[in-house]
């Protein structure tokens, strides 16, 4: 091997990512120094138990539970234990020492990503994070590098696995939520406890990422509007697939004009989570299993859509690997690091300023001026009809063979602003001639 600059790397966690991480930094050591121009040399592993079975069969020699000494010796420093804490401090601390760090916090970097960035600009180090949005999916870079030139005008994505992976098999197979639930919990797709993912919450850390970095404005985390899938059924689903729809867990940042935003240009963003329908003819719609997807629209590079495994242990490693070369690159190279571009400093937009169309699942009584009335509260509410399908429920009988059966209404709406959609759902359920509110979905990407 050629005698590169020796560059040491301290690693920060072992578990399914950080193991693969650390066994393909010693398996391509002599393949990544010539892509990195230095010698990436792995000082020590830090954990809590040093002895906890790995993924990967490494040296034992090389785990320690003193980050703090690890860290301070470090050029580049890998997190990737996840959490807030200790993950905040021994980052700050890794860049105040002057070493570049590479992380895949996606929990940390929305909720304190502003701190960790302005760390970084003071002491002209870097923070590198293509692990943290979408896995293997290299969409950070483009986003922060590739588009920078570009105005991006709107983001949808599917950035979490779990719920790709259970939305599939709901609307391919017919299966119950509870039932594919179990099986991805099995599989290792979801987590014993799976809140995170089937609450959105994960989608809604990576979706405050994409959109600081997509519209150049700092994004917090309290502010993305966030919704799960808990509520999604069979019914759901049947009345998606009828209508032309599959149904999925969606990131949407978007640039609006906004004629009451608080900015000088009248624009605004938009970062919200929520389960949506979107027509089968969209590319997002081909996206199954726990794979997940970005689509990109910019104002002069048209749509991108980026594609591929959104979690994983080796898949994401590949992600880190990257972001580690490039470190090393800049360290060859010298000078400060590149900072955070958030000076557009957008307001974000609550979610009932937001306008899309709707599908509105009603079970009414099945009795003449039932259709009407509905028409007439959606009227009043601002809320147009563009398609109305009506079924009728099969009914237990009764003594009174006269009483109405029930009657599902699907209800397909133009374009609405959310405040006056949620207002006119809120009328119709205590209208009286409304047994149930089913579901309300919106409809994205046409």
């Amino acid at each position: 091997m050629t005698d590169y600059r020796r560059l040491r790397v301290a690693l920060l966690g072992a578990g399914a990512v950080g193991s693969q991480v650390a066994a393909l930094l010693r398996k391509h050591a002599d393949e990544l120094a010539d892509r990195a121009g230095a010698a990436l040399d792995l000082v020590g592993i830090a954990v809590r138990n040093p002895d906890a079975p790995r993924d990967a069969d490494l040296p034992r020699e090389l785990f320690t539970t003193d980050s703090e000494q690890l860290i301070v010796g470090a050029d580049i420093v890998i997190e990737l234990m996840g959490g807030i804490e200790p993950a905040r401090t021994d980052i700050l601390l890794a860049l105040s020492s002057g070493a570049d760090v590479v992380t895949a916090n996606k929990a940390l970097l929305a909720t304190h990503g502003p701190e960790i960035f302005d760390a970084a600009d003071q002491v002209g180090a870097s923070v590198y994070y293509e692990a943290a949005a979408a896995g293997a999916i290299p969409i950070i870079r483009p986003l922060r590098d590739s588009l920078a030139g570009d105005r991006v005008q709107r983001i949808m994505g599917i950035v979490n696995g779990t719920t790709n992976y259970i939305l599939d098999r709901m609307d391919s197979e017919g299966s119950g939520f509870d039932e594919v639930l179990a099986d991805a919990q099995k599989l290792g797709y979801a987590e014993a406890d799976p809140t995170a993912d089937i609450e959105g919450y994960d989608a809604a850390q990576k979706a405050a990422i994409l959109a600081s970095l997509a519209f150049h404005t700092a994004v917090p985390l309290d502010a993305v509007h966030r919704e799960g899938i808990t509520r999604i059924d069979k019914q759901a689903m049947d009345a998606a697939r009828h209508a032309g729809y599959v149904i999925k867990l969606l990131a949407v940042c978007e640039r609006l004009a906004d004629a009451e935003a608080d900015s000088p240009t009248g624009e605004a963003i938009s970062v919200r989570v929520y389960p949506t329908l979107i027509p089968r003819e969209h590319p997002l719609a081909s996206v199954h299993g726990a794979n997940n997807a970005v689509f990109v629209q910019a104002e002069a590079a048209g749509n991108l859509m980026f594609y591929g495994a959104g979690a994983g242990g080796v898949q994401t490693a590949s992600a880190v690997l990257g972001d580690v070369v490039s470190a090393a690159r800049r360290h060859i190279a010298g000078g400060v690091g590149v900072g955070e571009s958030t000076r557009a400093n957008l307001p974000v937009l609550p979610i009932g300023r937001v306008t899309t169309r709707y599908q509105i699942t009603l079970e009414v009584s099945d009795e003449p001026g039932v259709l009407a009335t509905v028409a007439g509260i959606l009227s009043e509410g601002r809320v147009s009809i563009a398609t109305v399908e009506q079924t009728i429920e099969p009914t237990v009988p009764t003594e009174a063979e006269d009483a109405p059966g029930v009657a599902r209404l699907v209800i397909g709406t133009h374009t609405a602003r959310e405040q006056d959609l949620s207002d006119t759902v809120d009328r119709l359920a205590a209208s009286g001639v409304v047994g149930r509110v089913v579901s309300v979905l919106r409809v994205e990407g046409n």
